[in-house]
């Protein structure tokens, strides 16, 4: 026996005409939509194969020769391996700051519940509406007072105070029976052996989807990287790859670093699409 699909569009409806036409707008709009996302990281790898003088003369989209060398050179000349694994240590602390410090948080807001926890999860709440742009100027000023600038540690702490992930673990937090926390504490656990022993190896699903996006948002920062880590040996791949403009490249190599800049959140992206658009879609319906 065949199972029927559900949906907004049933099986049943198709055969209407009007459904048809409906259903066949909302293809091409979708395929245009794909087409428009799809196209610029398409051109910027297909330019980076050119050089200079193709670049500048070639109208056509596709390049004349695919030779990978080109890559390999630029690689080892701008010398991104580094960059790489800078980036990579900022991608790591980043991401167990955001499970641990949200997670706590969290824990206290939707589990232990202290006095005034109310007035602290309406804290977090409201603190969804400023954008992050207007504390950047004092969040410098305090980084360079209490003397964090030229490593990595306020990019970990700072995601380690994202109200967003915060409310993600809540409503995770919130399905858990109290039966199970109960019976842990009947055990002999404590409240923080509670969160690290029961609670945060039965919640490997939200942790997933909270390191896809604290890695996402590590690799892709700019700004405040760009004024802690600027000018020392820690200078991450978005950082360098501003730095660009300022030096020797060509347009081309910089077409080149842009696409070794892209391609982690590509892959990344691809793997887990699934749980990033599900957990877009259940973050504004309360559990």
């Amino acid at each position: 026996m065949n199972k029927q699909r559900g949906g907004v569009i049933r099986e049943y409806d198709i055969s209407s005409p009007h459904i048809k036409a409906l259903l066949a707008i909302i293809y091409l709009i979708c395929i245009i939509m794909v087409i428009v996302s799809v196209f610029p990281p398409i051109w910027v790898f297909l330019s980076s194969f050119k050089d200079i003088r193709e670049f500048v003369r070639e109208p056509s989209i596709f390049p004349p020769t695919y030779d990978f060398q080109k890559f390999v050179v630029t690689w080892n000349t701008f010398k991104f391996g580094q960059f790489y694994l800078n980036s990579f240590y900022s991608v790591t602390g980043s991401v167990v700051c955001a499970i641990v410090f949200n997670g706590l948080l969290a824990y206290g807001l939707s589990v232990l519940k202290p006095r005034g926890h109310k007035i602290i999860l309406a804290l977090v709440m409201w603190s969804l509406l400023i954008p992050a742009t207007t504390s950047i100027v004092p969040l410098f000023v305090n980084i360079n007072r209490i003397g964090l600038n030229g490593f990595f540690t306020p990019l970990w702490l700072i995601a380690g105070a994202n109200a967003f992930y915060v409310i993600l673990f809540k409503q995770f937090f919130d399905a858990f029976p109290d039966a199970l926390l109960e019976a842990a504490k009947i055990d002999g656990c404590t409240d923080m052996a509670v969160f690290t022993k029961i609670l945060l190896p039965l919640s490997k699903p939200i942790c997933v989807v909270i390191a896809i996006y604290a890695i996402n948002a590590a690799w892709s920062d700019f700004l405040l990287p760009y004024l802690v880590l600027n000018n020392t040996s820690f200078e991450t791949v978005m950082v360098k790859l501003f730095e660009f403009k300022d030096s020797n490249a060509n347009d081309v190599e910089v077409l080149r670093a842009i696409v070794f800049s892209i391609i982690p959140p590509i892959i990344l992206f691809s793997l887990f699409q699934k749980q990033i658009t599900e957990t877009m879609i259940s973050s504004g319906i309360k559990g």
